[in-house]
Parts: C-alpha cells; structure tokens; sequence
C-alpha cells in the first residue's frame, strides 16, 4: 500500500496499490496470506471435519447426526455475523500497526483459547456456545487477511499472487483433515493442537506483511450512511459479486456435504470399521490435497492465458459433480477414491481462480475486508451448510446415505452455470478510480 509521508507523523493514506505503483510482484503477500490460510483452514476443518462429529459419537452416539447439523446452524449464524461485523470494523480501524493486524492477531489468540473451551465441553449446549465463540474469533482472522489481497496486491499481479494464497488454502483444505484422522484415537489431544496451530495463524502473516501504518486514514463517523457502506451486505452495482456468492457457495456445499460426513459414510454406508475409516480417509485427503496442489499451481498460469476465470470454475465444478456422484455406484471403498481423484482435480482448478475472481467482482474496493468476508461465507458458510444438507438427506432417508451423492453432485452443477453468468469484463480503470 502507498503511503506518502503529509508530515512526520501523518501519512497520506492510499487505500489500495496501483499497476503503476507496483512494478514487481508482492511475493511476500502471498506467502504471508497462504501461510495463514494453511494455519486457520487446516485445524479448523481437522476439527470439523474428523475430531467434532468423533467427539459428538463420545458423548452422545445415538444423535450424532442431528448434534453435528446443529452445531452446524448455530456456528452458520455466528460466522455471518462475524465476517461483516469484523471485516466492517477492520475496513475503518486506524491503528500504527494498520487496519488487518489487530484483528487477524487478536482472532488467533481467540480462537485458541475457543477450541480449548470447546475441547472441555461434555454437553451439547456448553459444546453449542463454544463453538460458536470460537467460530467469532476464527472469522476475525479470515475476513482481515483476505484484505491484504486487495490491500496490497495491484490488480495485474492479483493472478500469480492468489495462486500462492490457493497453494497453502489447499494444503490447510485437504492436509487438515488428513492430520486429524492421526487423533481419532485421541480426539481431546487433536484439538488441542489444532487450537495451538491457530494460534500461529496471525502473528506469522503479520510478521511477513509488516502491514504499514492506518493512521493517515481518514476517521470515519458513525453516520448512517456509513453503517450501510460498512456494516451491510452490498446494495449497488452488485449483481456479478452476488453470482460469484452462490454459485461458489453451491459448489463448496457439495464437497463439504460429503467431507463433514465421511466418517459416518465410511462406517455407515460404507461399512469400514476404525482402522478402515482412519486408512481411507487419510488416502482420500491425501489425493484431494496432491490432486488439488498440482491443479493449483497449472490452473492459474492457464486462467491468464485464457483471459477467463469463470470457464476454468465451471470446468472444476462439472469434475466436482462427477466425483461427488460416483459413491452411487456402489458401496466399494473404490468408489471415494474416485471422488477423491476428481474432486481434488476440480477444487484445485477453483481455488486457484476463485479468489482473482472474487476481487474482481467487488463492488467497493474500500470496504474490501466486510465485502470479502461476506464471499468468504461460501467457504466457512458450506463447511456449516454442508453438513446441514448431509444431515437433512439422512434423516429424510430413514438413516441412508445414499442419496447425499446426487443432490451434491446437482448442487456443484448449478453453482458452475452461476460462475458463467459472471461479468469477466468489468472497467478496470473505475475500480482504480474508486481505490484512490
């Protein structure tokens, strides 16, 4: 970010980096934001994903699917209100330290302390308020991080840049889960370290960006006006960043449908016992993590050559129906792996693209943090809707699974038709006028 010294003490505050004030790439910025994705997401979704529903199967067996979707609506309201809130508070915080660092720092710092909490809870509401608390605290590290994209990253360089932000997302996506299946056998122990992994979260991308001074930023009034630019879902020129909302929403949904609940469908539709469950969920994740690491790092430099980001997320969403929709095929172990190979493919080729895209169709550059965190629902919102959807089919089918791989495969379908309504082309030089 450009910050021209007025006087000794008061900058002059340019919110965003220009193509022209930018000539090398930022490297640093990528690698800061991709290690704190790795730090969050990856213990985060261990938790989620593997040692929540063992520790729901510990206390209460028989409910464990209605516990998990429960867990789920509650941690889905917290989350939506902390990203615009937090991210709101983050767009306007004046601080020597700049806007995002005193967030992503104290979010790191609560959600340990959350995730410990939540390790002690042995009932369902103490595990609810937990949950949620640290959902709040989790939130404040991902909405002020994604900022630093648009914060410090000039347009022309946002490409190569979110490649390296999608490279440590999809380690922490994928290699999350595969180091919680190393707990299952001690679930409180695996929480525990995931509590203190996010604790480095923060600090370590602080350290690495060294984000300059906020204080030459105009002070804002809390007029009404301000409330609705800062604090209220987008209301104007709109309609593309609502598209990418949903339509990469529905396409999380469907992978994270299946990845919430795959302990129960390697046990229960599956019919694998303990050892068999631990087994193939550490070589599902492992192929979604490689599969997607390789897709990552290929997908980008192709998205740029093909001027188009929405071709690339609808292609990944069709490979993420058909592997989503293969366990219908039969009840062979074979089958995940499958969903495995070609999920990882598709999700690699979208996170590579997707957060170029999502700083695209920003409707205001100076709210980037709130307006970011509210497209950020779709990652954190499917990890919490996902497991409501897998727990509505199951419940609506008397205990079976089966019918959780064609309503996700459709989900990932739709929201791939979403993406190409996406406006590619919007005026470059209006946004660069609106960042000044």
């Amino acid at each position: 970010m450009k910050m021209m010294a007025q006087n000794e003490n008061v900058p002059e505050w340019h919110g965003t980096v220009l193509d022209s004030e930018q000539p090398k790439k930022p490297i640093k910025i990528g690698i800061a934001t991709g290690i704190g994705a790795l730090l969050w997401l990856g213990p985060y979704l261990g938790v989620n994903g593997v040692l929540l529903p063992a520790k729901v199967q510990q206390i209460i067996p028989s409910e464990k699917a209605q516990v998990v979707a429960l867990l789920a609506s509650a941690a889905m309201i917290a989350a939506t209100l902390a990203n615009i809130v937090i991210g709101g508070f983050s767009d306007i915080t004046r601080s020597r330290f700049g806007r995002r660092t005193p967030w992503i720092i104290a979010g790191s710092v609560g959600s340990l302390l959350t995730l410990l909490w939540f390790n002690m809870a042995g009932t369902v509401t103490m595990m609810v308020v937990a949950w949620c608390s640290y959902q709040i605290c989790l939130n404040a590290i991902v909405a002020p991080l994604l900022a630093f994209l648009q914060d410090q990253v000039a347009p022309k360089n946002r490409g190569t840049i979110s490649s390296i932000y999608a490279f440590g997302y999809v380690i922490g996506q994928y290699g999350g889960q595969v180091v919680g299946a190393q707990f299952l056998s001690h679930v409180g122990t695996g929480i525990v370290v995931m509590a203190f992994l996010t604790l480095l979260s923060g600090p370590l991308a602080a350290i690495i960006v060294r984000e300059p001074s906020s204080l030459g930023m105009p002070k804002k009034h809390f007029t009404m006006g301000m409330v609705v630019q800062n604090f209220i879902f987008p209301l104007h020129h709109a309609k593309d960043f609502y598209l990418a909302l949903f339509g990469k929403l529905l396409i999380n949904t469907a992978t994270t449908a299946i990845m919430g609940y795959q302990l129960y469908i390697l046990s229960d539709y599956i019919q694998l016992n303990t050892g068999g469950q631990q087994k193939y969920i550490s070589i599902i994740n492992m192929m979604l993590m490689v599969t997607a690491i390789i897709m990552s790092i290929s997908a980008g430099p192709v998205s740029d050559w093909m001027k188009s980001r929405k071709i690339p997320v609808f292609i990944a969403a069709f490979l993420v129906a058909v592997g989503v929709a293969f366990p219908m095929l039969s009840r062979n172990p074979w089958t995940m792996l499958v969903y495995g190979l070609l999920a990882g493919l598709g999700m690699g080729i979208f996170f590579a693209v997707d957060q170029a895209l999502n700083l695209e169709v920003l409707p205001n550059p100076q709210t980037a943090a709130k307006d970011l965190g509210i497209l950020n629902l779709a990652n954190t919102g499917s990890q919490i809707i996902g497991p409501i959807v897998a727990a509505s089919i199951v419940t609506a089918n008397h205990g079976s699974y089966f019918g959780i791989f064609p309503v996700c495969a459709g989900l990932a379908l739709i929201g791939g038709v979403m993406i190409l309504f996406v406006n590619e082309h919007r005026d470059v030089k209006t946004q660069e006028a609106n960042a000044k």
